[in-house]
């Protein structure tokens, strides 16, 4: 039935509608289900070079004995507030892990991050990860050094002497003008180019069209006279403007400790220089 779980013979039909070439709301219209719910099924099951039924029908009973198992200070994903349905929770985390894996993230640094962008808190310690992903500490360990050489996660020591590991509001609009800057690099790189083959040919005609697109992106990007640029220049002023009162008010304010408000406010100041 439409929203109910796949069965064994969906998965099989799904197998045969990607070998045949099927695109994912082709398969959906002909199982009458959401092409969501295809996409996902494919996604945390090998992609469509590599989904197989059976395997994929294993893997599902694996995650449901796991949840039925988890211990109430392991939980397998993040539940949150009462009421919310842990299912939804634990599919939503999976889906976002697939979209960092094909944006190009490891799986393990994708499954770490869908994990504490799941969680309330935005904060989990290496047990808490070990528990609720269910993979050897040494793997966590290498997936957050991977994430904090992107800057999406920092980690701080509670008062246990525990590491935890937080990602913050900024981290988006950081990754963001880091791929602006990215552009820019690969703008003059292009330019550098230019100058050494003549643009009359065909060499240097692509390399300053290379010049050109990506100097064009990167100025949509960091918001080069536009509302985005304003909204920098005004994060600027205001990064500038706080006190030690006033971010001890916003501590305050936020429910945080000073030092990650600290932080926060560098990250911020590192953000638009």
């Amino acid at each position: 039935m439409p929203g109910g779980r796949l069965t064994d013979e969906d998965r099989r039909d799904i197998a045969s509608g990607l070998t045949d070439g099927l695109g994912y709301a082709e398969i959906a219209r002909r199982l009458d289900r959401p092409t969501s719910t295809i996409t996902r099924e494919v996604s945390r099951n090998g992609g469509a070079r590599d989904y197989r039924a059976d395997r994929a029908h294993q893997a599902t009973l694996r995650r449901a004995r796991r949840r039925r198992t988890a211990t109430p200070h392991e939980p397998p994903v993040a539940v949150g507030a009462p009421g919310r349905d842990p299912v939804a929770v634990l599919a939503f985390a999976e889906e976002f892990a697939a979209l960092m894996v094909r944006m190009g993230l490891p799986r393990m640094a994708a499954r770490v991050l869908a994990s504490l962008v799941t969680t309330d808190s935005g904060a989990l310690t290496a047990a808490e990860l070990v528990g609720r992903l269910r993979v050897s500490p040494a793997s966590v360990s290498k997936a957050v050094g991977y994430l904090e050489g992107l800057e999406l996660v920092r980690r701080e020591r509670d008062a246990r002497r525990r590491e935890r590991y937080f990602i913050d509001d900024g981290m988006w609009l950081r990754t963001w003008l880091t791929s602006a800057r990215t552009n820019a690099m690969l703008a003059d790189t292009a330019q550098r180019g230019v100058a050494v083959f003549d643009p009359a040919t065909p060499a240097g005609a692509r390399l300053d069209h290379m010049r050109r697109f990506f100097a064009q992106l990167s100025d949509d990007m960091s918001g080069a006279g536009t509302a985005t640029g304003d909204v920098v220049t005004v994060l600027d002023a205001l990064v500038r403007a706080v006190t030690p009162d006033t971010a001890n008010r916003l501590a305050t304010e936020l429910g945080w400790p000073p030092d990650r408000v600290a932080a926060a406010l560098f990250d911020a100041g590192q953000l638009v220089r």
